[in-house]
């Protein structure tokens, strides 16, 4: 697996480069934006690195250009912590989003999840977490082998979260995702279908394993063995 990392910081490329390269990952570096995109386009690597604030270009105009072609994992590395600048991010096409400084143990897991994000879904006909099945051919819902009764609102959401199985998707794209863009704003709206189909298919809804809460942000599906 190829990584580009986009930084401009020595001791951070530097760092990630040896972390990288001694869990396997061939790792290729750039210190501006006009370097990452151009290394990106000429070597189009399985998953990027990239820090928000760089030297020529802000990380988030970058995050842009790159979601107007580049189909792999964008994960982003930076020391703005806003909840503006996290959602912004997601928003535009990040699968994951760090903070610096950050833990390597988490950061090679983040890649690993965003990795697995990018794998081509099309051919997959059913989705198995643990004890719960989605079939996404005949659109049954099972926990523990049992059939679950799901509106069509309800299924949509499920699949769309477990699609992006890791991912933290934002409220306003999950809203406008299955809803449609009049309904961006309306974060109750969703709440409360995430609400009912947590009573559906967790165990415990009160503390919930499949659908996770990112507070103030919006929901993340996570497999147990992700916990």
């Amino acid at each position: 697996m190829n990584i580009l990392i986009i930084d401009d910081e020595a001791q951070i490329r530097k760092l990630l480069e040896i972390t990288l390269n001694s869990n396997d990952y061939h790792t290729l570096s750039a210190s501006t934006a006009r370097e990452g995109i151009t290394m990106a386009v000429v070597h189009p690597p399985d998953l990027i690195v990239l820090d928000l604030g760089l030297p020529d270009e802000d990380g988030q105009v970058v995050l842009s250009k790159l979601r107007e072609w580049y189909l792999g994992a964008i994960i982003i590395l930076s020391v703005r912590s806003s909840e503006e600048d996290i959602v912004k991010a997601l928003d535009s096409g990040a699968n994951d989003y760090l903070t610096k400084p950050f833990r390597t143990g988490e950061l090679l897991a983040r890649i690993r999840t965003a990795l697995r994000q990018t794998q081509n879904v099309a051919t997959v006909q059913k989705l198995e977490f643990d004890n719960l099945a989605i079939d996404l051919t005949t659109r049954i819902v099972t926990v523990d082998n049992q059939p679950v009764k799901l509106t069509a609102t309800e299924y949509s959401l499920l699949t769309l979260l477990a699609k992006n199985d890791g991912k933290v998707l934002t409220h306003q794209y999950i809203l406008r995702g299955i809803w449609g863009p009049g309904y961006t704003e309306q974060s109750q709206y969703l709440r409360v279908f995430v609400g009912q189909l947590r009573k559906k298919i967790e165990p415990n809804p009160n503390n919930p394993k499949f659908i996770l809460t990112e507070s103030g942000i919006g929901y993340r599906f996570c497999t147990k063995q992700e916990e």
